[in-house]
């Protein structure tokens, strides 16, 4: 996989950059290992028989690319309970994917909302200080096209993130937009 292009919010590049370089070079190590295979073939009424590259396949190979480098999941668990309202829920939890040295990086190849979540999902662990930036990787508009459809790309997430200016996330983000190396 190659980036095409990467978004700093926050100065979260610049974070990244200065202070975590080995991180930010070993995610960028991770996405070049990553190879986009044609490995679905479409059941979709819009495309039947068409090839497209894999989410599940990509995903594997990421989770296997960051664990060799120490990349962990972080996951806080607590009980849910809500001001006035007597019912409390245990077993709740926040979790990211793959954290090393307050470096929270997520892969995201799901619908839009689960790239949203994920960048509140950063908020919520810098705001209980167990992270300092956030890496969101996701496809580009280019490589979603090639893939089954429900897959949103990282072009309406900067989008968005823009819009909102500095009002959320509070938190330094890098959103990183990926491509097949054969985007053919």
């Amino acid at each position: 996989m190659k980036v095409v292009y990467a978004y700093s919010h926050l100065g979260g590049e610049e974070i990244l950059s200065i202070r975590k370089p080995l991180v930010l070079s070993q995610i960028r190590e991770v996405i070049g290992e990553v190879e986009a295979r044609r490995l679905k073939i479409s059941k979709e009424k819009t495309m039947p028989g068409r090839p497209l590259f894999s989410p599940k396949d990509m995903n594997r190979q990421f989770r296997a690319a960051f664990n060799k480098r120490g990349f962990n999941e972080l996951r806080d668990r607590y009980t849910l309970a809500i001001p006035n309202w007597s019912v409390r829920i245990p077993g709740a939890f926040k979790q990211v994917d793959f954290v090393k040295e307050r470096v929270l990086t997520e892969v995201q190849f799901g619908k839009y909302a689960f790239m949203f979540y994920d960048v509140a999902k950063f908020q919520y662990f810098y705001n209980e200080e167990k992270a300092d930036v956030g890496v969101e990787i996701v496809p580009c508009h280019a490589l979603q096209k090639q893939m089954s459809s429900g897959v949103s790309y990282g072009e309406h997430l900067v989008y968005d993130i823009e819009r909102l200016k500095r009002h959320f996330p509070a938190v330094p983000i890098m959103v990183i937009l990926i491509d097949a190396d054969d985007a053919a």
